[in-house]
Order: structure tokens, then C-alpha cells, then sequence
């Protein structure tokens, strides 16, 4: 392997720092004037993120998008899609009149724009393309951190980038940093320091978390900067997630120049009225949720009744423990004529439901991508009433409002319970929806947290909206220096 210079391996780490939008070559008639909008400021930033809630028609945009990108260079555009939707985009294609193709295996078919799933990147070369689409580019973080760094990697030398997803940063603002480094603005980390202000109790507060993660739970007193501590209280949350309590939060004075700063390449979209159009074929139906508290036949060893779950090691306990009672309520649920939906979280969760729900079929993750595909089109067809899988699986992208009746169990991500929901509740869905939300005695903490994050997206949403129209732009710069060998070496 012949040898890589220090300037070399600097220019392979940076992002590409031009601007590479150019005036929109071809906006059809078939997309709606939000959409000819959207897509018009996309292709002019070169490099941009679209917000769009669910049914608004992401598909068509993002083929237009890559569909002008081709006639402006005759180069290709790779499209990023979770499982299962590929065939979707393929079968949109094909209804617009745009050339697409799939490829899972690294080999470049006919057409300028391909389409393969998040899983199968590693078989491509960027150097193939002019273009990347990711599309439910939020999926991103279910991935392991070397995933998301290799399609961000991907991306970094590639002129053309659009992102597009309905949920931006379902579970914090810092999350939108993962979108601004894979588009080539500020990264990750340039972003917080920033618009956000660690906490002053941060560094303290990991302090009591590494103490009373070695302490010995029998021995309840442990003293940090005067404070005593309980041995067992950060022992139930896993380090990582309690060292980022609260850990970051917007400073006071960049709050209005973060929104416009995200507003600069990224635009947001709940509905038509949001960009100044008429609502008019985007009006949601009435959506029905249900909460059902399901109490164990019995109380936790030792305790005379349930107490609520206090940290993720304890919910695991609870969810394992209420098995049974927790699938038997899914199955009475679903027990109807109509199609339905059972997402659940856990391996024996599907399992389970799949034995207690005789017309129903489980999509799982050792299923390999052909057989669920072949699954979930089964479902689509009728052939069978109910589909049970996990919302990492099937709750990204996918058009399912065929069904209008959705069961889940409460859980902590808010983004998994949006878009498990808006697979069915999204704009062309002509029926009232139904969702049933299952959760035991001990789930209260989880409930609570849910609701949380969805008042956080909403606020997100808002200022999105509220600033796409004053913008800015931060310039980058790149100031090279001359490396130069030490005269010891």
C-alpha cells in the first residue's frame, strides 16, 4: 500500500466546501406548488434537508430532485432508503415517469439514479455518483455510531446531498447536528459548542454518577462535593444515558440564530399552510388514541404491589415480567375484521403475538431483506390481516394507511412512536384512526418521557417555520498550513 501524505489524509477527512446548486432545469406539473417550492430551493442550495411530514409527498420531491440533477450532469444520483421502501420509490418512479432502478449488490444498472437501503452502502463507491438521497434520513441514529460516521463519510466528497424525513430530531436539538455534518455545514461538535452551553452542573453531576456507578448497593452513603448520594440511584440508568442528562442546553442569546442557522439548509413542512399554500387534499382524518394500563397477575418479587419502574434496567424487568398479560391485551385489541398493526420492541413480543394472533405475520429481524419484503407486500395484498414487527424494521417510509388501526406498546422513543403511527395517520388516509397505546402499572415513567419529547418536537417544528425565512449562512473557511517535520525526527 503505497504511502498516504499528512495533507492527503486531511483533504480525505474534509467536507466539501463549494456550493453546487444551479437554477431547477425541470419542475413538473404533477407536484403540488409547496412541493415545486421545496424542491426548487433544494436544487438551487445544492445541498439541503427537507422536513416533511408524513404523506406531503417526500417520494416525488426527492426523484424530481435527483431527476434534474442527472440532466444537469448525465452522472448518477445513489438513494438511500430503510428496507422495504426501495420498492416503493421504484413503484413512484415508474408513476411519475422518472428512471429509477434498484441495486444490492454494488452493481450500477442502467439508470442515473439507484436506489439501495441503508445496509448494502458499503458495496458502492462515491466515486460513482454526483448525487446521495437519504432518504427518513432520522433512521441515521438507530444505526451504530460507525454506520452513521460511514454514510456521513460517503457523502463528504459528493457535490449533491439531500436529506428527507418527517421527524428532524425527535428526541433533541443536538440531534440536528447529525443532519448539518452530513450536508457539509458545521459539525457536530462546531455546533454545540456554538448555540449550546454545557450545563454548570454537568461536570459534577458525571462525578455522582462515576461514584455511585462503583458503589456497592448495600452501602446507601456516598458523599461528592458535600452531597450524600445513595449507592443504587445512578446504578439503574446506564452511564451514558445519565451523563447526558441535561447536559446541553441552547444558549440564551443564540436561540434566534440557531433556528435561522438550521433554517438556511433545511426547510420544515407539517402541512401546506406552513409555506403559505392552501391546505386543501392535506387534511389529516380524526386520530383516536387509547391508553391501556395492563396490571400484572402479580406483584415483583418481594413487594406487595407494582411501583413505577425507575431506569431502563428495571423497564426491561418490567417488560420481561408483564409478557404475557402485556401480548394477551395487544391480541384482544386487534381482535376485529379490519387490518391491523402490532408493533412491538422485543423478540418474544413478536414472537408471542405472532402464536396469539392466528392471521397475522411477523416480519422480524432475522428474516433477511427478501423475505420481508415478501412479508410486508403480503400484508399490503390481504393476505394476511394483521402485521406484527418492530418500528426499526418496517416504521420508516413506508405507505401502510390500507390500515387504520394501530397497536403499540409505550416506549421511550418518541420517533419510533411517530412513525409507527404516521405509517397509517398521514395525509391520504381516508379513514378515522385508531391506536391503542399498551403499557403496565410500573410504565408511568416512560409515558411521561414520550410526552415530553413530543412537546419538544412540536416547539422544533415552530421555530423551524417560524425562521425559514430569515436564514443565515455560516461561511466556512480553510486556511492551509504547510506541515513541516520537526528537525529531530
Amino acid at each position: 500500500m503505497a504511502p498516504v501524505s499528512y495533507e492527503s489524509f486531511l483533504q480525505n477527512k474534509m467536507q466539501l466546501g463549494t456550493n453546487d446548486g444551479f437554477e431547477p432545469l425541470w419542475i413538473p406539473d404533477f407536484l403540488f406548488d409547496f412541493q415545486k417550492d421545496l424542491v426548487s430551493w433544494a436544487i438551487q442550495k445544492g445541498r439541503a434537508a427537507i422536513f416533511a411530514d408524513c404523506g406531503l409527498g417526500k417520494t416525488p420531491m426527492q426523484l424530481v430532485w435527483a431527476e434534474n440533477i442527472v440532466r444537469k450532469t448525465n452522472k448518477r444520483i445513489l438513494i438511500l432508503t430503510p428496507i422495504a421502501v426501495g420498492l416503493q420509490t421504484v413503484s413512484e418512479g415508474k408513476k411519475f415517469s422518472i428512471e429509477c432502478e434498484r441495486s444490492r449488490d454494488g452493481k450500477l444498472p442502467k439508470s442515473k439514479i439507484v436506489i439501495t437501503n441503508y445496509e448494502q452502502l458499503s458495496k458502492f463507491d462515491p466515486n460513482d455518483f454526483i448525487g446521495v438521497i437519504c432518504d427518513e434520513s432520522s433512521i441515521l441514529k438507530h444505526f451504530s455510531g460507525t454506520t452513521q460516521k460511514e454514510v456521513t463519510r460517503f457523502m463528504s466528497k459528493i457535490p449533491y446531498r439531500l436529506l428527507c424525513t418527517a421527524t428532524a430530531a425527535p428526541n433533541d436539538y443536538i440531534e440536528l447536528g447529525t443532519s448539518s455534518e452530513a450536508l457539509g455545514e458545521l459539525g457536530y461538535s462546531d455546533m454545540l459548542f456554538r448555540f449550546f452551553k454545557q450545563n454548570d452542573k454537568a461536570k459534577w453531576r458525571q462525578d455522582e454518577v462515576r461514584l455511585a456507578r462503583f458503589s456497592n448497593p448495600n452501602d446507601p452513603i456516598l458523599v461528592a462535593n458535600g452531597k450524600e448520594l445513595g449507592g443504587n440511584y445512578y446504578q439503574k440508568l446506564a452511564y451514558r444515558i445519565a451523563q447526558q442528562i441535561g447536559q446541553w442546553r441552547l444558549k440564551a442569546h443564540a436561540e434566534v440564530p440557531f433556528w435561522r442557522w438550521v433554517a438556511s439548509w433545511a426547510r420544515a413542512c407539517r402541512k401546506p399552510e406552513d409555506l403559505g399554500y392552501e391546505n386543501d387534499g392535506f387534511k389529516l382524518p380524526p386520530l383516536q388514541e387509547n391508553y391501556h394500563i395492563v396490571r400484572a397477575k402479580s406483584p415483583p418479587d418481594g413487594m406487595l404491589f407494582t411501583l413505577p419502574a425507575f431506569g431502563l434496567g428495571e423497564e426491561r424487568e418490567e417488560r420481561r415480567r408483564t409478557l404475557n398479560e402485556r401480548c394477551e391485551m395487544v391480541a384482544h385489541l386487534v381482535f376485529h375484521k379490519d387490518p391491523a398493526i402490532a408493533w412491538c420492541h422485543l423478540n418474544s413480543e413478536g414472537n408471542k403475538l405472532e402464536k396469539l394472533i392466528d392471521d397475522s405475520v411477523q416480519v422480524s429481524g432475522a428474516d433477511d431483506d427478501e423475505a420481508k419484503e415478501e412479508k410486508i407486500n403480503a400484508f399490503l395484498c390481504g393476505q394476511a390481516r394483521v402485521l406484527v414487527t418492530k418500528a426499526k424494521i418496517a416504521g420508516f417510509g413506508l405507505n401502510l394507511q390500507k390500515c387504520a388501526n394501530v397497536v403499540t406498546f409505550v416506549t421511550h422513543s418518541y420517533e419510533s412512536y411517530y412513525q409507527s403511527v404516521r405509517r397509517c395517520w398521514r395525509f391520504g388516509q381516508k379513514k378515522p384512526v385508531t391506536v391503542d397505546i399498551v403499557a403496565t402499572e410500573g410504565e408511568q415513567r416512560v409515558s411521561q418521557n414520550m410526552a415530553r419529547k413530543a412537546e419538544a418536537a412540536a416547539v422544533m417544528f415552530d421555530n423551524l417555520v417560524k425562521y425559514m425565512n430569515e436564514s443565515t449562512i455560516l461561511k466556512k473557511s480553510y486556511h492551509p498550513i504547510k506541515t513541516e517535520v520537526p528537525s529531530w525526527l
